[in-house]
């Protein structure tokens, strides 16, 4: 780590405008907290130039890699994710050492003539990357006694509404939190309720990650964290890493904390398997108390996987990951 205090931080980002955007909020958090001035550093991954779809290339982690590799050789003293794109496993030598206060979880429709989910035609094309969201579409139609067809995609935001725009789909469904980071959020025809279409784990958090070794900048970063998110987020993936499915698996997980008046007492979570065509879906929650450390958030997400395997969810989610 650059140990001057006139020395700037260099933050790695990803260098699609939702990264750029997203970074460059946690950058003026940092400056306001260490006083520092921090640099963006862009780097390009393997996910970012291939036009594979994502479950060829190994899901959302193919984002990750690049940048980790530049905090291990030095090059840059953090980084910020998507936390949804991070790999279940966490390295020893590098450590969340913050996740902010999470933004909007819900996934958000952008629709040819204004259009809200239900109002969309029978048999309507809708675009997306996502085998969870193509599971979970599948099944909302069906509980509208509709049909819709879900055709995969990628490509950064600009790409993905252009589909729309040139007629070529009816609509195309994207994180609600990242449309609202590029301050796009005006766009969403309609936002997804979660008891429709149950978000991936994390979805809407970042993750502020460096070196294990870096305590001072883990110590300062820390002043970012919120605990909540943190608690949230780690029951979710606790639950995503029990069900051994990668981040190209159709699971939905959602923790939210249930508040009696002003104080929050007890954590929700709720958890979804299914298959692509919506057909079968296994969806199971349970609530306990907010959870007090890293291990009781763990201990959460894996009794709801326990109790999904025991429901089935195992034979829904096709190929396995290793």
């Amino acid at each position: 780590m650059n140990t001057r205090p006139d020395q700037p931080l260099r933050l790695g980002t990803r260098r699609s405008k939702l990264a750029m955007s997203q970074s460059g909020h946690v950058a003026e958090a940092v400056r306001a907290v260490t006083g520092r001035p921090v640099e963006l550093v862009e780097i390009t991954t393997y996910g970012d130039v291939s036009r594979e779809h994502l479950a060829q290339i190994g899901g959302t982690g193919v984002f990750v890699t690049a940048l980790r590799d530049a905090l291990v050789r030095g090059e840059v003293d953090f980084a910020v994710h998507s936390l949804k794109d991070l790999p279940t496993a966490q390295p020893d030598e590098l450590v969340i050492a913050a996740m902010p206060r999470r933004e909007d979880v819900r996934d958000a429709l952008v629709a040819r003539d204004g259009l809200a989910f239900e109002q969309l035609p029978d048999g309507a094309r809708i675009g997306t990357g996502s085998p969870r969201r193509t599971a979970l579409l599948n099944a909302y139609a069906r509980s509208l006694g509709k049909v819709v067809e879900t055709v995969p995609i990628r490509g950064n935001v600009d790409t993905r509404i252009g589909f729309v725009r040139a007629g070529e789909l009816d609509a195309v469904v994207l994180a609600a939190a990242g449309l609202n980071r590029i301050g796009r959020g005006d766009e969403a025809t309609d936002l997804l309720s979660v008891d429709n279409v149950l978000p991936a784990p994390g979805q809407g958090a970042l993750a502020v990650e460096c070196l294990a070794s870096a305590t001072d900048l883990i110590a300062a970063l820390g002043e970012l964290d919120d605990s909540y998110t943190r608690a949230a987020v780690t029951a979710e993936r606790s639950l995503l890493a029990a069900l051994e499915a990668g981040c190209s698996a159709p699971v939905g997980a959602l923790a939210d904390l249930l508040a009696d008046g002003q104080v929050v007492n007890e954590m929700r979570l709720r958890g979804v398997v299914g298959t692509l065509d919506g057909s079968t879906l296994v969806q199971l929650s349970t609530t306990g108390p907010v959870p007090q450390s890293h291990d009781e958030a763990m201990a959460l997400g894996r009794e709801l996987a326990d109790e999904m395997l025991a429901k089935g969810a195992a034979g829904l989610m096709g190929e396995r990951s290793l």
